[in-house]
């Protein structure tokens, strides 16, 4: 979450970070008014505190001076239980506090572009150049259909919409994607992790899914349980609420799991294809790192992720989010985009993000700096969402007789 001493002694300028991101005056001066409120609570509990304790302190001087205690004491006893409900309500102005601030997104760093959403968002390079067809290149769907890849229909039939079925050669597509993903990713220091598919409320609210995106969630009936939307959220908590030391930094973990999205608001999007899935595969990278170096590794995650693009001979674009597209948790993102040319445009296939001590400070996740305990900054990012690169392979790789070559690096592994 975000750091509340900050945003209280430096109001103006860490409200100017949040409205960089959309958050609204009235949810900013609500919050003012909860520091306020909090402020007088613990004041007013103070000011009976520290009468109590001059209080307590006359008993010693009453007997010395065999003076009686009686009426001393029914202060005392009276001053105790006015305390009650001041420290009730200093909990509940802090708890209320906290409560607000959960739902807050962290800050954005001051090198994050102005705008308001997708529009807006700085493009820093392309990297591949489209390749150009003697004829009409086809959408996946189209593709998967002549293939027998993808059965859209038996996937509802199973589930529900945005749901579907890979079928023989994309089966094993999307295995060898996952393998190669991995292996990649373990030459750059990555360790492969295989974690639970679920996770409990409170590693959810470690990396930022909850409180606030719980309709998004798919929630398992009379348990604390959710299915993960992605391997971020086990991945990062893997250290929650431990103090690492300073010399096993960074830690660069990798890990491959189905995610599970309710995809709520996206009514009307996608709605054709496999673009946007309830259930969709991903390998994901996690850093846990000093925030000294953090940069650093965040430039490597973006490098290994547009890498495995370049290895797969899939044209890209490098792509740096403004403060309006910026995700919650994220205090800086650069997405990678890869060129679909059925649908003649760049589709976001990796969001790398640095949430610096965001998540951190939720997840408690600190190292040993000496003799303090200081918070880590994690950063994640796919390398690469599965299904997006399936549809970008068979869109950039369809032949003429609607046939689909397999890239050079993944025929060792079909």
């Amino acid at each position: 979450m975000i750091d509340l001493k900050y945003l209280q002694n430096n109001f103006e300028e860490a409200s100017a970070k949040l409205q960089k991101k959309g958050v609204d005056t009235a949810t900013l001066e609500n919050l003012k008014m909860l520091f306020a409120s909090l402020k007088e609570a613990n004041a007013t509990l103070e000011a009976s505190k520290a009468e109590q304790n001059s209080m307590s302190k006359l008993f010693g001087q009453y007997k010395r001076e065999d003076k009686d205690i009686t009426e001393l004491k029914a202060k005392v006893d009276a001053n105790k239980e006015a305390m009650i409900p001041l420290q009730e309500k200093a909990r509940e102005a802090e708890e209320a506090l906290y409560n607000v601030a959960l739902a807050m997104p962290n800050f954005p760093d001051d090198s994050v572009p102005e705008g308001a959403d997708e529009e807006d968002n700085v493009e820093l390079r392309k990297v591949l150049e489209p390749k150009t067809f003697s004829f009409e290149p086809k959408e996946h769907w189209a593709l998967a259909e002549a293939n027998g890849w993808i059965d859209f229909e038996r996937g509802v039939k199973l589930a529900k919409s945005r749901f579907s079925v890979l079928r023989g050669e994309a089966a094993r597509l999307e295995r060898a994607l996952i393998n190669f993903f991995l292996d990649t990713n373990a030459t750059k220091g990555f360790e492969e992790l295989c974690v639970p598919f679920m996770n409990n409320a409170a590693m959810l609210q470690g990396t930022g899914q909850l409180p606030k995106f719980e309709d998004d969630l798919f929630k398992i009936e009379e348990e604390d349980l959710y299915l993960i939307p992605t391997a971020e959220v086990p991945l990062t908590n893997m250290y929650h609420d431990e103090i690492l030391a300073e010399k096993d930094l960074p830690v660069l973990m990798t890990g491959y799991t189905p995610c599970f999205r309710k995809e709520a608001g996206s009514a009307g999007r996608d709605t054709r294809g496999m673009i946007r899935q309830h259930q969709f595969d991903k390998v994901e990278m996690v850093a846990i790192a000093h925030p000294d170096k953090s940069d650093e590794v965040f430039e490597m995650m973006v490098q290994n992720a547009s890498d495995i693009l370049t290895s797969l001979g899939l044209p890209h674009r490098v792509v740096e989010l403004c403060g309006g597209d910026l995700g919650f948790s994220a205090a800086t993102t650069i997405d990678l985009e890869v060129w679909l040319p059925g649908q003649n445009k760049y589709r976001e296939i990796s969001s790398i993000s640095n949430t610096r001590d965001f998540q951190a400070r939720r997840a408690k996740i600190r190292f040993k700096d000496g003799k303090k305990n200081r918070f880590v900054h994690t950063l994640n990012g796919s390398a690469l969402a599965v299904g997006r690169t399936l549809i970008a392979i068979m869109e950039n790789y369809q032949n003429e007789d609607g046939s689909i070559t397999i890239p050079t690096v993944l025929q060792k592994y079909m």
